[in-house]
């Protein structure tokens, strides 16, 4: 005898064994109970969710002879008859290959007949959204008004597909995504049935990967029997099947954008392609990838919460030493807009590739995140060796004429007062001593004197927006805080305002001025690509 999927071998006979639409279930099961059928219904859901399954159920069940509880009985000969296939009253179309008027004319002329044996006349049209526009001119008027022992049942997983005038001549149920717990508790049961012994973990991992579907679970899991048949299964064994290639694929395109590898990240793209992947999905995956990897950096404790193998857990957290947060969510922010974008786009690929570049490339964004990231580069140059000046005896350095300019494009006053004048010469030594958000903030501000004399801090901010530094540097909390580190910096009181750059200056020029500030200070080198 030959061998029979899972997902045919466990189909529900009754509407009992149907899991996770019990909304659905109910309302028929009294319908049939209390003998209000309806004439028309309409099935719409994701696929795999128990729309076909449901309806032949319901034509049992409507010719039953010994109904139990508004379910059949499967044991009477109308029963058995249906589930075989070799009813004269089931009609089983498949809307997808008979989608013409014709095929609709034919069943209008079958509806005049009345059953030979049972009670009703079930259609069951699958997939019907496929129907032509004349196909459904044609089923209109039947379907509206059919004989009285006539059923019609139509499914479909694009409903919006459907004519209004059809839709209103049905009662319409919405099938459900089926829940992760539903479908791991019916593996389970199966995998007893069968005698295989499974991980509750590995059945979880198969349930989430079917994604809302019953029958692509069973399929999934029937994949994962067949390549370690005769043996247990188990969680390792399942992401073996199902997941190790791409956890993988995404860790080495992490690591090479990490590295900042443009050529590296294009040629792994490139690979993808040719071994045929999905790129809408690869995009949704790697997302999932770098959300998995935000929530290891959050807490190291995420075994439970992450349903990841400990190989692929190990490392998550390697990389998670790797990259910094703001850089990480950066990567997320990129992808989930690429996720929006890539649906409709018939340039897909071309897409990704621009948004690889930005993973690499921080100074194409001018955002935030991006300048964050930017500045990472810079101290990752001054970790690897490069050359610092050291300040002065008095813990200044002298002001060039590149650091002088940005104060003149801006007309600010060429004469101030001493003390302040000083205090912009060692701003690097007061920018130092801050931490976290406010050290970035004023590491991109550009300090001089304005005409009363006082401290202003002059920041980019596009116009109409609102950036980080805005909320930072406008805070009273924080502008005491500065004044006070100030103080214990040059032992006297300075009054610091702060004003905000928002001229129509292509790009981020302030950044870049204050950019060519703090690496003069350094003695770094500045290459064109860095901006």
């Amino acid at each position: 005898m030959s061998y029979t999927a899972l997902y045919r071998k466990f189909r529900p006979q009754e509407f009992e064994d149907v899991k996770g639409q019990e909304h659905i279930v109910t309302a028929l099961q009294n319908q049939v109970k209390a003998n209000r059928l309806g004439h028309a219904y309409l099935f719409t859901g994701t696929r795999g969710t128990g729309k076909t399954t449901v309806a032949k159920i319901l034509a049992k069940a409507v010719n039953c002879e010994h109904p139990v509880d508004g379910s059949p009985c499967n044991e009477c000969e109308s029963c058995k008859r249906i589930a075989e296939g070799n009813s004269m009253n089931v009609f089983e179309i498949d809307a997808a290959s008979n989608n013409s008027v014709s095929n609709i004319r034919d069943i209008v002329e079958e509806v005049a007949y009345a059953p030979t044996e049972g009670k009703y006349k079930v259609y069951i049209i699958d997939e019907v959204h496929m129907l032509s526009s004349s196909a459904f001119a044609a089923l209109l008027k039947t379907l509206e008004e059919p004989p009285a022992y006539v059923i019609f049942i139509l499914a479909t997983t694009e409903v919006h597909m459907i004519p209004i005038t059809i839709l209103s001549r049905c009662q319409r149920y919405d099938f459900r995504r089926i829940t992760i717990d539903t479908i791991a508790s019916r593996l389970q049961d199966l995998m007893e049935k069968e005698g295989i012994v499974a991980e509750e973990k590995a059945l979880r991992y198969v349930a989430k990967a079917a994604d809302g579907s019953m029958r692509d679970a069973l399929s999934l899991l029937d994949q994962c029997i067949a390549f370690y048949l005769g043996q247990d299964l188990t969680y390792d064994k399942v992401l073996q099947v199902l997941g190790a290639v791409d956890n993988e694929i995404f860790s080495n395109l992490l690591r090479t954008v990490i590295q900042r590898d443009v050529t590296g990240a294009i040629a792994q793209l490139e690979e993808m392609v040719t071994k045929g992947r999905d790129l809408n999905q690869f995009v949704i995956d790697f997302t999932w990838y770098l959300r998995n990897l935000m929530l290891v950096k959050s807490d190291t404790n995420m075994e439970d919460v992450l349903e990841v193998s400990t190989e692929h857990m190990k490392l998550l957290k390697e990389e998670s030493r790797m990259v910094e947060d703001e850089t990480l969510m950066r990567y997320i922010r990129i992808f989930s807009e690429l996720s929006n974008q890539i649906r409709q786009s018939s340039q897909k690929r071309v897409l990704i590739e621009i948004a690889l570049v930005k993973l690499c490339r921080p100074q194409m964004e001018a955002d935030y995140d991006s300048l964050v990231d930017r500045m990472q580069v810079m101290e990752d140059k001054m970790e690897q060796g490069i050359p610092m000046t050291p300040p002065s005896g008095n813990g200044a350095s002298v002001p060039s004429a590149a650091q002088s300019a940005p104060v003149q494009k801006r007309e600010l006053p060429a004469a101030m007062p001493e003390e302040v004048e000083q205090l912009c010469r060692s701003w690097k030594q007061i920018v130092a001593n801050a931490t976290g958000l406010l050290r970035q903030a004023l590491t991109t501000a550009l300090p001089t004197v304005n005409e009363k004399g006082e401290l202003e801090l002059v920041y980019d901010e596009p116009p109409g927006s609102k950036t980080i530094n805005s909320s930072l540097l406008g805070s009273e909390t924080t502008m005491a805080d500065l004044q006070r580190m100030i103080e214990e910096q040059i032992g006297k009181e300075v009054t610091v305002v702060t004003k905000v750059n928002n001229t129509n200056v292509s790009g981020s020029r302030l950044y870049t001025n204050a950019v060519e500030y703090f690496a003069q200070q350094n003695n770094i080198e500045i290459e064109e690509e860095d901006f």
